[in-house]
């Protein structure tokens, strides 16, 4: 175990190798709690939030947060169309079989919702409830078009501040109370050491499954799945700054679930870091309502 997790290597059905880390104790007697990234984001998303839910004095849990192939630990695919949900919600199944995991309450940013939404269409059972931060059933696509603009095409930084200073260049207008540590932090989670060099902590050929997307193209809409988490408790957090979730969408998401939590995180944007003691709070006291629903 190194920084309060532990690192687990699984097999996908196509046997190729998925990293997960794993926080807390295996047999806690509480709901696991699963947490599923971003587009081109890995696992170290998560590690405030996971290492606050797993060392809850009271009710310590079991947490797990995934890498997707092609990002993180995770191997590369040499065939670039496996970067799609279907095979990605594949290797999720994979991994919950493989851990033992169900059912467990996820926490999905961005693509890492709609997963948690198709993973209820397709495995209902698995479920207990889902946190889906800064993503609903429509999403923006003037969000997903400056997403499209950098995944693949971020420069190459030659030292982390380095790294730190790309991102603030990127993203500072939707994240303007980061401190210069945040930003430090932040480029630690999206670069890693790659022979000798700093790259982004994903295959670059991820930009392949954008390559479709245009303004003229919006996504379909998805509330049909979001429709599939009727039974479970839901909790949707939004940044203020959004372009991707909009306060319409929540909006039309809390009209079809009056019992949904809804949740805004103020000077952030897509997509909201989780770190934050207060949302922390709220997540960790939802997570405890999925298991006090999960028994009646």
């Amino acid at each position: 175990m190194s920084d309060g997790f532990t690192s687990h290597f699984i097999s996908a059905q196509d046997g190729l190798k998925l990293h997960v880390r794993a926080y807390g104790p295996r047999i806690a007697p509480r709901l696991p709690v699963v947490c599923l990234p971003g587009l081109a984001r890995s696992s170290a998303d998560f590690h405030v939030l996971a290492t606050a839910l797993a060392g809850d004095a009271d009710q310590p849990r079991y947490v797990v947060a995934m890498d997707y192939r092609g990002r993180g630990r995770s191997e590369y695919d040499r065939e670039p169309n496996n970067y799609s949900l279907a095979v990605e919600l594949s290797d999720v199944m994979a991994v919950l079989t493989a851990l033992g995991i169900a059912p467990a309450v996820f926490v999905g940013t961005s693509r890492g919702g709609i997963l948690a939404m198709l993973l209820a269409s397709a495995r209902p059972t698995t479920i207990s409830g889902v946190v889906l931060n800064d993503i609903g059933p429509v999403i923006d696509t003037r969000g997903l078009m400056r997403i499209k603009s950098y995944i693949g095409k971020l420069p190459q930084p030659t030292s982390f501040p380095d790294g730190a200073e790309i991102l603030r260049w990127l993203f500072g207008a939707q994240f303007p109370k980061l401190t210069a540590d945040d930003w430090l932090d932040f480029a630690r989670r999206t670069f890693s050491e790659r022979n000798g060099k700093l790259v982004a902590d994903y295959d670059p050929k991820l930009a392949l499954t954008l390559a479709s997307l245009a303004p003229e193209r919006p996504l379909p809409p998805l509330w049909k799945e979001f429709d599939a988490l009727a039974r479970v408790p839901v909790m949707v957090i939004r940044a203020a700054n959004s372009d991707v979730l909009s306060a319409a969408t929540v909006a039309d998401m809390r009209a079809r679930r009056a019992d949904i939590e809804s949740v805004e995180v103020p000077d952030q944007g897509h997509a909201p870091l989780l770190a934050e003691n207060e949302v922390i709070g709220r997540i960790g006291a939802f997570v405890v309502r999925c298991d006090t629903a999960s028994r009646h």
